[in-house]
Formats: structure tokens, C-alpha cells, sequence
């Protein structure tokens, strides 16, 4: 069981709650790079830890994240004038650099010297990986930006959904660590076939199994901890288990066990405590992964037809998240389309913070349990002076990653030679065909 006290612990990140502040110890995905794509283009507003932020790319290509605020008399700079190395604001021209220093004051006397007096509270950033980044610690105790696990090199092929989700970020990262859940709530779209393994098609991913209810094992680090859910498989299944492992990085990010041909992850940011910038992730060889709006369709995430402009989601609570109740009734499971719509629905339901003292909890919810005792353990180290969990000597290790097999009984699941999707070049002819055409 989880107190009330520790449900406030895991799920609050603004004011300076222990958890946000744990969270500023790691560099922070703050947008996707495709929102502030042209030098001078339009600012744009993001939400991230309960700040209101301000980003925009200037004359140069340099990113800058800065609070939304003036520092004037406080309007938004999401208005402003993005010209000539800075970004202006409407309403005494007063304009910042990307470091918030601020480098002209129209309304006030050049000989007064008070621009120099001003420092707007701006961000370090780092862009990578399809992302834009900030340190929103310490100054003093930022660490050099490590790319992280699911865009480990620059020609990685990286495609990214966004959704804004009106609901608290742990309920969402429990929902991607929840192996049990697919077998019912994504069994229309993770179908169970004779495979070796999981396998990718244009429609549906395949999965060697159909057993429901997988036996449960944690291995925990200082990273965070992985987990293998271990099902029947369908061939050999007196001499074979088929295991699916998943890797929880703290604070936020989830390796989801990859299929044949691309690796998977997501990324749960707190934009507040009752809303959550989703990322989902598909990484890999580029003849192999698909395109970002080949991947957006394929989750039924695409702005303008899924979301709106801001990657809110169209489906909601009153609309019933479009459910199809005839699908249903022709076999769809959910009658939602798109699995993420399908996870979103469930967290959504559960209210803007899920209520865990009320959970009645059993032998599948290992990893779920296995989160919040970790992360409460982590956040009440933090608050006593201990470094955060996942950084510097406790960062995760090159070697760990997520995998799906069918693979023999006598096989230690931890010990299993396991490396993320990827293909070289000289192999990559066949599977361009299936990447372009879909």
C-alpha cells in the first residue's frame, strides 16, 4: 500500500516539491526541435515542471529557453518580436539574447546603464536527439548533456510523438512500465502470432504469445530498474519462455522492449502536476525506423487530424476518446484507435492524480510497485542532500537495454546477451521498401 503522504511525494513537482527538484538534477526534454525549426521563427510557450517558459531560435540557430515573463512588468514574450539575435517584447521593446541578458531597452535612457542592472532568468540548453533541452538546476552543478539511451548517436533515426496529457506524469510512466496491460488493453493491435519474437507490420506488432498473465521479476540499479515479464510462447512452450524486458531510467523515461526492425521508448515530462508532456519514440537504423509522420499516423497521433496545434488531444472524457462501440462488437477489444489513445483513455479516467491509496494491487503490478517504492525512496534521499537517482556514478549503464525473445528455460533473463535494434548499412536494402511504402 501506498500512503497519502507518498502518493503527494511521487506526483507533485511544482513550488519546489521534492520531486521536482530530484527532476532538476537531469537535463530536461523542453519541446521538440520541429516546434522552433527556423532561425527568427515564431517563440513558442512550453509548460515543463510548473514554469511557464519561452522558446525561440534566433538569427544565429541558437536556442533559447527563458521564462515566459517579461521581466519588465511581466507579459508573455510568446508575443514577442523573435529579430536580429533576440527575442522583443511588445510592450517597451525591451529585447533578450537566448542567455536572457537583456540587449536593448528602447523606453529607457541609453546613458541610465539599467540593461546591464537586468539578467532574465534563461536556461542552458542543448539541442538532440529531435529535442530541445535545458538544465533548469543549479548553475553550478550542471553535468556535461549525455545523449540519452534511446538517441545515442547522430545518425539514429529518431521519431517522436507529442501529446499533452491533462493527467499527472507518474500515472502515465506506471502505464509504460505495465507489461500485464497489453495483453488486454492492446490486444487488437499487439497481436499474438508464431513468431520468435516481437515482429513489426504496417498495421499491428506480433507477439509469440497469448498468455495474459506473465510471472513478474525486477532486477533494481541505481539507474532505476528493469523487469522481465515472462509469458507461455506459443512453439516450444515445454522448453521456452517468451520474456519481455523493460527498462525504467529514472526520472522519467521508459525502454520499451523493441520489435524486429526499430527500438522503442517514451519519455513522461511533467508540464505541471496535473499535466504531462508525452513523448513515444521510435529509434533506430533509418532504413528501418519509420519517418516521424509515418509514425504519428501509424500511433493515430498526427497534428490536425489527432491533436491540435499545441499536441492537446482531440480525444477526451466528453467525446468518449472517440470509442467505435460497433468495432467492439465486430471484435476490436477498446474500439479506440491507436494504442497510445487507448492508454490515454485509461489514464485520463484515473483523474488529473491518480488516487493510489485505493489501488488493490496483485502479482502483475510487481514493476508498478517496484517504481513508486524506488522513486519515493529517491526523492526523500534527495531532499536530504543526496544526489539523484540515475546521475553521475548511478547513471545507467551502457550495457542495459530493453529486449523481447523467445528464449530457453534454462536462460537467466538478466544474463541474456541483449543490444538494442540496429542494421548496417550493407543489410539495409530490403527493409528500405517497407519504410518507404508505409
Amino acid at each position: 500500500m501506498i500512503t497519502r503522504e507518498e502518493n503527494e511525494l511521487l506526483s507533485r513537482v511544482e513550488n519546489k516539491a521534492p520531486m521536482g527538484q530530484l527532476m532538476r538534477q537531469h537535463w530536461v526534454p523542453i519541446c521538440l526541435s520541429e516546434e522552433v525549426a527556423e532561425p527568427d521563427g515564431d517563440p513558442v510557450s512550453a509548460h515543463v515542471l510548473g514554469e511557464s517558459l519561452v522558446v525561440f531560435r534566433d538569427s544565429d540557430g541558437q536556442v533559447g529557453v527563458m521564462d515566459e515573463a517579461c521581466p519588465h512588468r511581466g507579459v508573455s514574450l510568446v508575443y514577442g518580436r523573435n529579430e536580429e539575435g533576440g527575442l522583443r517584447c511588445l510592450y517597451h521593446g525591451w529585447k533578450m539574447d537566448v542567455t536572457g541578458k537583456v540587449t536593448e531597452m528602447v523606453s529607457e535612457p541609453a546613458s541610465s546603464g539599467f540593461a546591464d542592472k537586468v539578467q532574465h532568468k534563461a536556461y542552458p540548453t542543448k539541442e538532440w536527439g529531435g529535442m530541445i533541452w535545458a538544465w533548469m538546476g543549479e548553475a553550478q552543478a550542471m553535468p556535461e548533456f549525455v545523449p540519452p539511451r534511446w538517441a545515442p548517436t547522430a545518425d539514429a533515426r529518431v521519431a517522436i510523438v507529442k501529446v499533452m496529457v491533462p493527467a499527472n506524469w507518474a500515472q502515465i510512466l506506471e502505464g509504460a512500465i505495465d507489461s500485464a496491460h497489453s495483453s488486454s488493453l492492446h490486444s487488437s493491435d499487439m497481436v499474438p502470432a508464431r513468431v520468435q519474437s516481437g515482429e513489426a507490420t504496417a498495421n499491428n506488432w506480433l507477439r509469440p504469445s497469448t498468455d495474459k498473465a506473465p510471472r513478474m521479476q525486477v532486477d533494481r540499479g541505481g539507474y532505476g530498474f528493469r523487469y522481465a515479464a515472462i509469458r507461455r510462447p506459443i512453439m516450444n512452450a515445454q522448453t521456452h519462455e517468451y520474456v519481455r524486458t523493460t527498462v525504467f531510467v529514472a526520472p522519467w523515461t521508459v525502454l520499451v522492449p523493441p520489435n524486429n526492425l526499430y527500438n522503442v521508448a517514451n519519455v513522461n515530462v511533467p508540464a505541471d502536476d496535473t499535466t504531462t508532456n508525452f513523448y513515444f519514440i521510435a529509434w533506430g537504423h533509418p532504413s528501418r525506423t519509420p519517418e516521424t509522420e509515418t509514425w504519428r499516423k501509424f500511433l493515430g497521433q498526427t497534428v490536425g487530424v489527432d491533436l491540435d496545434d499545441r499536441y492537446r488531444p482531440l480525444r477526451n472524457h466528453d467525446n468518449r476518446f472517440w470509442q467505435d462501440r460497433k468495432a467492439m462488437k465486430a471484435g476490436n477489444f477498446t474500439g479506440i484507435t491507436g494504442f497510445p489513445n487507448q492508454d490515454i483513455a485509461m489514464w485520463v479516467t484515473m483523474g488529473p492524480i491518480a488516487d493510489r491509496t485505493k489501488d488493490r494491487l496483485g502479482a502483475s503490478d510487481l514493476a508498478v510497485v517496484e517504481f513508486r517504492k524506488q522513486m519515493v525512496e529517491a526523492v526523500r534521499a534527495v531532499a536530504q542532500g543526496a544526489p539523484a537517482i540515475g546521475t553521475g556514478a548511478q547513471a545507467v549503464p551502457a550495457e542495459v537495454c530493453s529486449f523481447q525473445s523467445v528464449i530457453p528455460k534454462t536462460t537467466d533473463w538478466r544474463a541474456f546477451a541483449a543490444a538494442p535494434v540496429w542494421l548496417g548499412e550493407a543489410q539495409a536494402g530490403v527493409d528500405q521498401a517497407y519504410v518507404v511504402k508505409n
